[in-house]
């Protein structure tokens, strides 16, 4: 396809493909004259995740091409791909772990206990234990318990968000899928939480 069917099909503009492609973003296409190529299904779906890096998670321009870059090192590996791609691991996994956060021993002995494969450089691991420590400062403690059984739910979730993937599908789209799906969905999650604790509320109450 010309670089004008490209921008129609992926909602991007020629202009930004133009500049993705001159950072490296985008793979060239296939040359068919001195100032024109031709463009296929995979920089269709590559461009499609670099406008939901961009968009969706807010990365820069540099990040997104260090995460694709990252990707690709792993051979499109779905487990690598995915999660660089929804921001579950750094681009750099060589890189010294971060110093340990407020809450981390907790956290890792938590992680430990429900026997979780997690990279130490997870930036999901500081926040549950920052969010942990300004709760228990402002005199709210979760128990060993509770951090337990919201694990529980967590792991189904997850199962329920990976399961969702097409297994036969190439790893950028359900790279793209995934991002699409954790960043968009999450705030439907939240809302049937509350829904959930609202009728909750109401059965205890009758």
């Amino acid at each position: 396809m010309r670089i004008s069917e490209l921008s129609r099909r992926s909602g991007v503009p020629t202009a930004t493909i133009k500049y993705y492609l001159r950072e490296g973003l985008l793979p060239p296409g296939r040359a068919t004259a001195a100032t024109q190529a031709e463009y296929d299904e995979t920089h269709l779906r590559r461009l499609r995740l670099v406008r939901a890096l961009i968009g969706l998670r807010g990365l820069s321009v540099s990040a997104t091409k260090e995460i694709l870059g990252a990707a690709a090192a792993h051979g499109g590996e779905r487990h690598q791909v995915l999660g660089l791609v929804v921001g579950a691991r750094p681009a750099d996994e060589d890189a010294p772990p971060p110093a340990p956060a407020p809450g981390a021993a907790e956290v890792d002995a938590l992680i430990d206990g429900l026997g979780w494969e997690v990279s130490a450089h997870a930036p999901a691991r500081a926040v549950l234990g920052e969010t942990l420590e300004t709760l228990r400062s402002l005199g709210e403690e979760v128990s060993a318990d509770a951090l337990r059984g919201y694990a529980a739910l967590a792991e189904r979730t997850a199962a329920l968000d990976l399961d969702q993937l097409d297994p036969d599908a190439d790893p950028l789209d359900q790279a793209e899928s995934a991002l699409l799906r954790t960043i968009l969905f999450e705030p439907a999650l939240l809302a049937l939480r509350r829904l959930a604790q609202e009728n909750e509320s109401a059965r205890r109450n009758t």
